[in-house]
């Protein structure tokens, strides 16, 4: 079996996006030339107070800088002896990964697409649209929408970013729902899969990528193909 390298790299930021959820940003060390492509994922290695070692995978949540940068977007999970390790770590920590794996990647040709996300599930989006948007001929002449789901408005992650990236480029479209909504909230209500369709009509001629929990996917997979989708124009990637 193959031996993947390990890899160190140093806690720069570690930013709370909301209660139970963190923005963790990292600098490989002695790798400025650490590459990986929009949508990978690394496994983070650390050993728990028993000596055993664990493992978990991350999406990356940033996009290639070629300073050896990247970002993890991650809740705290009750009793997940990672999620809490990670989030606990201080500036100027020390993490040990293996990677980038993963095929949950933009596939060209480029399409018109439509990116799906609830939760953390956002993190590999964050990569793809910083990408993609970056360079006038990724993005140009194409449409692409986000439809993110979350329960309650604090838990919009990277909402200034991504209202931001909107209001600069009138070919992206961001699209927060909120399952739980206020009674002053102005957006979207209920769940992604129940806006799906009329962002993509009749149309059967773009992309969907899908990241979050399993029910999720699922849902909007079926609707999708009851639209007439080829699955080849359906990527997903499940966390759990």
């Amino acid at each position: 079996m193959a031996q993947f390298r390990t890899f160190d790299a140093l806690v720069l930021r570690s930013t709370a996006l909301s209660e139970f959820t963190k923005h963790i940003e990292l600098e490989v060390s002695g790798s400025s030339r650490f590459g990986f492509v929009p949508g990978q994922w690394l496994s983070v290695k650390a050993n728990t107070p028993d000596g055993e070692e664990m493992t978990r995978a991350y999406s990356i949540a940033s996009p290639p800088s070629g300073n050896g940068h990247v970002a993890f977007c991650l809740n705290r999970v009750q009793d997940g002896f990672m999620s809490n390790y990670l989030c606990s770590l201080a500036e100027g920590a020390m993490v040990a990964f293996q990677g980038p794996f993963g095929d949950f990647i933009l596939r060209p040709p480029f399409r018109d697409t439509v990116f799906i996300a609830t939760g953390t599930g956002i993190a590999p989006f964050r990569s793809m649209l910083h990408w993609l948007l970056a360079e006038s001929d990724r993005h140009q002449g194409r449409q692409f929408w986000l439809l993110f789901g979350a329960r309650y408005e604090q838990d919009i992650y990277y909402r200034e970013e991504l209202e931001r990236l909107a209001a600069e480029h009138d070919n992206f479209h961001f699209l927060p729902t909120l399952s739980r909504s206020a009674s002053d909230w102005k957006g979207l209500r209920g769940y992604v899969q129940e806006h799906l369709a009329e962002i993509v009509g009749i149309r059967n001629d773009m992309h969907a990528y899908i990241c979050g929990l399993d029910k999720m996917v699922k849902a909007n997979r079926e609707l999708l193909k009851s639209l007439g989708w080829d699955r080849t124009s359906i990527r997903y990637e499940k966390y759990d």
